[in-house]
This record gives C-alpha cells, sequence and structure tokens, in this order.
C-alpha cells in the first residue's frame, strides 16, 4: 500500500480518512468562521462571537476560541496555529526582507491552510515559486504529521531547486526531516517573523483565491473528490488564470518561460 501511494503521489493517510468527530452544529461554525476569517483575519475568538451572534449563532467565546484552535487560525495575522514552532526545533532567520526577487527558482515559499468538507476538513500545504506565482507541488492530508509536507517539498523539486526556501516556524517546516531536505540541497532556509504575514504574502493571496473561487463553490464529500478539485483549480490557476501583477499573463507562462 504505502509503494501504491508514492507511486501514485497520494499521501497514505488519506486513504484511512473517516469523518473529523465533531458535531454537525460545530462544522456548520467552522465553516462560517472559515469563511468570514478568510474576509477578516484580523477577527480574533471575540470579534468572532459576536459576529456570529449577528448571524443568529449565539456560542460562548470558549466554545469559538476552541474551534478556531482546531482549524488552526487566530487573529491579527493570517498565520496558523498549527505553524507553531516545534519543541526544540531551530528557527532559521528570515532572509527576503531585503531582497529583491527578479527571477525564478530564487524563492519559493510554502504553507499550509485548512480545507472545509461536508462533513470534517483537511489540510492542504503548497510550495509556490516567488517570482511566477507558479504553483510546484501541493499535498492534501487528514492530519498535521509532516510526511505530507515533505512529499510536496520532494515533488517540488522535480521543477528544480530554489536559492532560498521560505516558510513561517511551524513544526512541520521546522522538523529535522524537513529542513534536513533542503539543506541537502543547499538551500539557503528563510522563516517569517512571528505574527508577520506580509512575510510571505504571497501564498496567503492564493489560499485567499483558491478559497473564494474554489473551495467555497463546492462541497467535497471525500478526500478523493477534494484533491480531485483542488488538483483542477492548480491547473487552472497556473495555465488559464491570468495575473493583473504579471501583466495579465499565468504563472505558469512566467515560470517555464524563464525556469
Amino acid at each position: 500500500m504505502r509503494r501504491q501511494c508514492e507511486l501514485l503521489g497520494v499521501n497514505r493517510s488519506s486513504l484511512y480518512y473517516e469523518p473529523v468527530g465533531e458535531s454537525q452544529e460545530n462544522l456548520l461554525l467552522m465553516r462560517l468562521l472559515d469563511e468570514q476569517y478568510t474576509r477578516t483575519p484580523f477577527y480574533g475568538s471575540r470579534r468572532m462571537t459576536v459576529w456570529l451572534a449577528t448571524q443568529g449563532h449565539e456560542v460562548n467565546r470558549k466554545r469559538v476560541s476552541r474551534l478556531m484552535d482546531l482549524m488552526g487560525i487566530e487573529a491579527v495575522y493570517p498565520k496558523p496555529k498549527l505553524s507553531q514552532p516545534g519543541q526544540g526545533h531551530r528557527i532559521y532567520p528570515y532572509l527576503l526582507r531585503e531582497t529583491k526577487v527578479e527571477r525564478v527558482n530564487q524563492v519559493w515559499s510554502t504553507d499550509i491552510t485548512y480545507i472545509r468538507m461536508a462533513q470534517g476538513f483537511a489540510y492542504l500545504v503548497a510550495i509556490m515559486d516567488w517570482f511566477s506565482r507558479f504553483v510546484l507541488s501541493w499535498s492534501l492530508s487528514v492530519t498535521m504529521e509532516v510526511g505530507f509536507c515533505i512529499e510536496a517539498l520532494k515533488r517540488a523539486f522535480r521543477w528544480g531547486r530554489p536559492d532560498i526556501f521560505n516558510s513561517d516556524q511551524g513544526s512541520q517546516f521546522t522538523a529535522e526531516q524537513f529542513t534536513g531536505e533542503l539543506e541537502a540541497k543547499d538551500i539557503a532556509i528563510s522563516m517569517d517573523g512571528r505574527g508577520r504575514c506580509m512575510d510571505n504574502i504571497f501564498i496567503e493571496r492564493l489560499w485567499r483565491s483558491l478559497k473564494y473561487e474554489e473551495v467555497y463553490l463546492k462541497d467535497y464529500a471525500t478526500v478523493t473528490e477534494a484533491r480531485a478539485g483542488i488538483d483542477r483549480y492548480f491547473r487552472f490557476y497556473n495555465h488559464e488564470r491570468p495575473h493583473q501583477s504579471l501583466e495579465n499573463r499565468t504563472p505558469g507562462a512566467i515560470y517555464q518561460r524563464r525556469a
């Protein structure tokens, strides 16, 4: 089974997916929180509690705080709590503050986001080339174990290697298994400052586009369905969706022309 998953590029945990054990009411609240957080990432549990009340859902702040923690979101900066550094993990400095990104494969970045489903949720990691906004690889998982991030990284290396690899300080990205893959290829490792969403702004914008243009329009029933929908979207994003910041060209046109 492990070998079949490797050949297909599928995270093994997704084969054993079972709906997350939250009540229907909590799943509804999480859907609402996800949508509002995408609109207003500066809302904390207090404001979210007030906002839910205006939508007809009178719930206490403690419950809202628990659900936000489960989803991996917190206020002010769109850096999920699922991105807390692991105990004893090395934190690398942020290298992009004075760096002018002028070519493809100069800087890659990564992040993880929550993906809602009809009866539960999953987590998505993606790796992007900063200059072109090209999504190099991605992986979907029902757990937060580091394995699905390493899978995405190895698939990204099929395109080449960057000079700098930027991430947040999440336990997945500070794990020795992950940083070891980068160090083995002599790639400089950069990590966002705590609470600095602008340090990884391009991939934050990718999440917003993905959710408004794909996830919120669908009700994925299974991980397989979610994977198929996200795959279609990223193909569209890379090769059909023009970007104003790229002079209305697509990420694929920029990346593949200059790689």
